[in-house]
């Protein structure tokens, strides 16, 4: 993935970005951020991907497995179809939230419905040890669920006056921002947010006398606020947290904080293969 290094300067909101990335695509998705490269700054937010059906109109993403880590699937437009070995199934529609905290195992898959665009992003987010190899857990919340301040929907956490309903560690912030051109507008990060990043897929912002399009990038650590002006229409998500102050442990779907509690997951994981492949789920 091509990133470049910025050197801080300093702004009046005291915080400046530090790294830039455009991303990798594959087809319809792209991949933004992976657990062995910008995820060991950005822990606890260790992967991100943004996926578009107009890139590529046959999306799907075929029975996979995950432990240690939770997802986080966000859709801005479409409607995808999940099954997971929670016991969960359904259509989500756009506006959408998918929680799928991994814990020890689970296996998951989704595939996009309909004639119309599917757009929407996929984060993962690190869980600490004592939760990382806990019973699998998922959450689905509709358009109307997802509470929202001002320009703001809260995916995960707490901001303003307003909570997520979803079940996530504390310390760790998830929002969608949309502002129309020429509005502004302050996120002040909780106590203990060094962490921040933002995304922009659509449209264009500006921090201090920074651009945004098209790219993820990452602020100096930091707790100051960040004041955003669209340039056009702009969507966009953002992230801030408590640093993620554990190791990052990867298996190929899997991360976790050390190697023995990889083993533990990745074990769960091809015990729960073999009894999808004998029911015909897998091959």
């Amino acid at each position: 993935m091509k990133t470049t290094a910025l050197k801080p300067a300093p702004l009046r909101d005291g915080r400046a970005i530090v790294m830039r990335t455009a991303g990798r695509q594959h087809g319809p998705v792209k991949r933004l951020v992976s657990p062995s490269d910008l995820g060991e700054i950005l822990k606890p937010f260790v992967f991100l991907d943004y996926f578009d059906s107009s890139v590529e109109t046959e999306m799907r993403f075929s029975m996979h497995p995950h432990s240690g880590l939770a997802t986080t699937t966000v859709l801005l437009e479409g409607e995808v179809e999940y099954e997971d070995t929670t016991g969960a199934s359904g259509i989500m529609p756009a506006g959408g939230v998918e929680w799928m905290n991994a814990g020890r195992g689970v296996w998951h898959d989704g595939r996009a419905r309909g004639d119309g665009p599917v757009r929407g992003f996929q984060l993962w987010v690190a869980l600490p040890p004592e939760l990382e190899l806990g019973e699998p857990r998922s959450q689905y919340l509709s358009a109307n669920e997802v509470p929202h301040t001002g320009p703001a929907r809260v995916i995960l956490g707490r901001y303003g006056n307003v909570e997520s309903p979803i079940s996530a560690p504390s310390g760790i912030n998830y929002l969608v921002v949309r502002l129309a051109a020429g509005e502004q507008w302050q996120y002040t990060p909780p106590a203990g947010h060094s962490v921040a990043w933002l995304c922009v897929q659509r449209g264009a912002l500006h921090v201090a006398d920074e651009s945004i399009a098209n790219e993820l990038v990452v602020f100096r650590e930091s707790e100051d606020v960040l004041t955003f002006t669209a340039d056009e229409d702009v969507e966009f998500v953002l992230g801030s947290a408590m640093p993620h102050p554990h190791n990052l442990v990867l298996g190929y779907y899997s991360v976790h904080t050390s190697a023995e509690a990889l083993r533990a997951g990745e074990t769960r994981i091809v015990e729960m293969a073999a009894d999808l492949r004998r029911r015909g789920r897998i091959g």
